[in-house]
């Protein structure tokens, strides 16, 4: 099989997706690599392979293919969390079980090169008040219940020391997320995981 044959045979699986699956992908390469602003709609399109009028097909503008994206990547993480931690995990492990997908995701980013929180790198772009912001906000709200799910499920009848705990192992978790970003590694990942071992164990 020469060069060019192969090549052609490496792109059919992703031709045969749908649009919107194909269109969506590209968007989630080129935004967390580059970042959404730098971003235009000839550039997904012609990573995706697709006509432009098949994107306005699929999402009404790049704002709505903006919102595709955050859901896209937030449910991503839980699925790999779920996937992770097992159904019912132990409290303990469910909170740790969120330190370890993050830590994941950084050792084998699925787009490219590790850049830290791909929702919090779209949210930073975006102005005060801007929905984006309100959306990504709701899905970092969501992790934080889970954590304090799992703490409640610690501390059983200390309703105020679980919400302080599970507060703080959030604030960690964000902090070094956004250092790892910087970073480029899972290091502060793993070192916040350890702290907030040593905070449950203080509980």
């Amino acid at each position: 099989m020469s060069r060019k044959q192969e090549s052609a045979e490496a792109v059919r699986p992703e031709r045969r997706r749908p649009a919107r699956e194909r269109i969506l992908r590209a968007a989630a390469r080129r935004f967390y690599q580059e970042g959404v602003t730098a971003t235009g709609i000839d550039t997904i399109t012609a990573e995706a392979g697709v006509a432009k009028m098949s994107l306005y097909n699929n999402f009404s503008s790049k704002a709505d293919l903006v919102r595709a994206y955050l859901d896209d990547r937030h449910e991503d993480w839980l699925v790999r969390y779920r996937r992770r931690v097992g159904p019912e995990p132990d409290p303990r492990d469910g909170v740790l079980g969120v330190f370890d997908t993050y830590i994941d995701g950084a050792d084998a980013p699925p787009t490219g090169d590790f850049r830290g929180c791909g929702l919090l790198n779209a949210a930073s772009e975006m102005p005060a008040g801007h929905e984006g912001r309100a959306q990504v906000r709701r899905q970092k709200e969501e992790v934080e219940r889970m954590i304090a799910e799992h703490v409640t499920a610690l501390l059983p009848g200390r309703p105020d020391a679980a919400r302080a705990t599970a507060r703080q192992i959030a604030f960690l978790l964000e902090g070094a997320m956004v250092r790892a970003g910087l970073e480029g590694d899972s290091r502060c990942l793993r070192d916040a995981r350890a702290m907030a071992e040593r905070l449950l164990d203080q509980a």
